[in-house]
């Protein structure tokens, strides 16, 4: 049997302790990709649904939309919606591709899927810190950091789960600390702490995370004695196929010459 990637038990706690004093920096930038997106969209929506892990944030995003907890099975009906926003916890689900796919379903022929997560670049610097930390400590690693998507695979994800004009692009975002402790305090309360199922179910050693913030301040530390975080969010677009969108032209079917579009004169290559 295979074992989830997401303890979601210990994930919907994590969120519920973020709400007593949020850090909601990430999920506003979020929200801001979202609707840059959308005012590009020359385009009405009537039938909105929102995906969402954080309530308390994106509820009333969408006047009027259905909006959904994002459990790994999405409860959206079938071919119901022209739009629909999955916001900032795909990274979280054990199945992104069936999450996609499922979203896809609900969609109506041109239908657009709009979907922000964080990516493979987010927190690297701690990443690599910890990792080092615990393995000169204890001569071996444990689950820490979510395994994030990279921009690369993201794309093909896309096309995979059957979406028509697909595209994946990123935004980098770096916040500066104090320390980082301080950061990794902060990111409790972003709701975005480990939640891994196969997490080490221990506390930790006091040794371990002073032994990282001495890695993370050598190798990432700045002049003013901070330490910087790097945090990516990937946007996703999509549409559901329809007959009325751009058609890519069978192989072989041209009947221009490139040379004659551009202007310029053909030159053949020696075989």
């Amino acid at each position: 049997m295979t074992l989830p990637l997401t303890d979601r038990a210990a994930l919907i706690r994590n969120r519920a302790r973020a709400t007593a004093a949020p850090v909601a920096f990430l999920q506003e930038a979020a929200r801001d990709e979202i609707q840059d997106r959308l005012t590009l969209v020359k385009k009405s929506f009537r039938n909105p649904a929102l995906i969402r892990g954080f309530g308390d944030f994106w509820d009333g995003f969408l006047p009027g939309a259905h909006v959904v907890d994002d459990e790994e099975t999405i409860l959206l009906e079938q071919n119901a919606h022209d739009l629909i926003v999955h916001a900032m916890c795909l990274h979280w689900a054990d199945d992104p591709v069936g999450q996609l796919i499922q979203a896809r379903r609900s969609l109506r022929p041109d239908g657009l899927f709009l979907g922000v997560m964080l990516g493979g670049e987010t927190l690297h610097e701690l990443r690599a810190s910890l990792a080092q930390a615990e393995s000169d400590l204890y001569g071996g690693l444990s689950p820490r950091v979510a395994p994030m998507a990279e921009i690369r695979d993201l794309g093909a994800l896309l096309q995979r789960a059957g979406y028509a004009l697909s595209v994946a692009d990123s935004v980098r975002l770096t916040a500066s600390y104090e320390t980082p402790l301080h950061l990794m305090k902060e990111l409790r309360f972003m709701g975005e702490g480990n939640a891994l199922h196969s997490r080490r179910r221990t506390l930790s050693s006091k040794a371990l995370f002073a032994r990282a913030s001495e890695i993370y301040v050598e190798s990432y530390g700045d002049g003013d004695g901070r330490v910087p975080a790097t945090f990516e969010l990937i946007v996703l677009t999509g549409w559901a196929p329809d007959a009325s969108q751009p058609q890519p032209l069978r192989p072989g079917s041209a009947t221009r010459r490139l040379a004659d579009v551009l202007g310029v004169e053909e030159t053949s290559l020696e075989d």
